[in-house]
């Protein structure tokens, strides 16, 4: 592999390693190898399910890594995984397929450095013949090990493959997806605005594999729920063709969709407005979450040129990112 000058976690300049913020925050402050000592190979691994509605996150291997004297390696037999490394999917149709684990890296970081979204501490690392993977440091377990209680939200409404079938995570809406969180969220109304703004990002973001299961409430150590940091954040229209939206329900109900959206079948501001008022976010938080959305963002930009894509898929990226905000931000007198 080349020589790293750039950090694989936070994209910073500079470093031919993790620097120290990243290394603090993914490894508690150990010194840690970004290159891992063994190959994976795409090959000859097994399906971990099969295809049904094609999705990014369906489709890829999950390794259970620890860290061992500076090394990150495979999870020994019997011992309990922190990290997730997550390889390009086997899914040989899946387009850029050996981009994704770069995609979903510089989406989260992009959440967190750009919209201050709180997201699953992550990273790249590198296999012994140079290829990237993602890796995740696991947030269900607390700092002295111990698991924390955490449904998904198609657990929380009684979703599976015997209730509503193989595309269970998909079915309803996200007003949907909202009112279980106010139903099992005693201090609803600011984990709502995390909710709206995660499902904006997503749309901005081109994620249209925001589905139930990518959404958790964890508990904390008082009892209660708390929405748990993002996970699973990538522009999949990079990858397959997607709709705007994952869940089958969509946004809002037709009915509630404005001019622009009935005429040209993608959601505007004014949608994302009705969508919040909808769910109970509050007038003024609704407003400024929404006016960072649309400004331009040039470190969406900076961080895009310093990720580990190649230059062909970062130039998608972006014009991915400017087409979403152009829709984003249309008024009711053009298209």
């Amino acid at each position: 592999m080349k020589a790293l000058t750039v950090c694989p976690g936070h994209l910073a300049e500079g470093f031919d390693r993790y620097c120290p913020s990243c290394t603090r925050r993914l490894f508690d402050g150990k010194r840690v190898s970004p290159c891992l000592d063994f190959n994976y190979d795409a090959d000859n691994a097994d399906m971990a399910e099969n295809i049904n509605q094609l999705s990014v996150s369906g489709v890829q291997e999950k390794l259970s890594a620890v860290i061992d004297n500076g090394r990150i390696v495979l999870t020994p037999v019997g011992e309990k995984g922190h990290y997730i490394i997550k390889p390009a999917p086997v899914y040989k149709h899946l387009r850029f397929r050996n981009q994704i684990p770069a995609n979903e890296h510089l989406t989260m970081q992009i959440a967190r450095q750009v919209y201050k979204i709180p997201t699953a501490e992550n990273g790249l690392v590198f296999f012994k013949n140079g290829e990237a993977a993602y890796i995740t440091r696991r947030f269900d377990y607390d700092t002295d090990g111990n698991k924390i209680k955490q449904e998904d939200f198609s657990s929380l409404a009684h979703k599976t493959n015997a209730t509503h079938g193989r595309n269970f995570k998909y079915t309803g809406s996200y007003e949907d997806a909202a009112t279980l969180l106010r139903s099992n969220v005693a201090a609803w109304q600011v984990q709502m605005s995390r909710f709206f703004a995660l499902v904006v990002f997503n749309y901005l973001f081109a994620n249209g594999d925001a589905h139930l299961k990518n959404f958790s409430l964890q508990q904390t150590s008082g009892g209660d729920y708390l929405l748990a940091p993002a996970y699973d954040l990538l522009n999949t229209s990079i990858h397959v063709a997607d709709e705007d939206f994952a869940l089958q329900g969509g946004l809002i109900p037709e009915t509630e969709y404005s001019d622009i959206y009935t005429r040209t079948g993608h959601p505007c501001r004014a949608d994302f407005e009705t969508f919040g008022r909808r769910i109970g976010v509050l007038p003024k938080k609704m407003i400024a979450i929404l006016d960072l959305f649309t400004q331009e963002q040039p470190e969406v930009y900076a961080l895009t040129d310093r990720s580990f894509l190649d230059k062909k898929v970062k130039r998608m990226y972006r014009r991915s990112y400017e087409e979403r905000l152009s829709r984003f931000d249309r008024k009711n007198n053009k298209l």
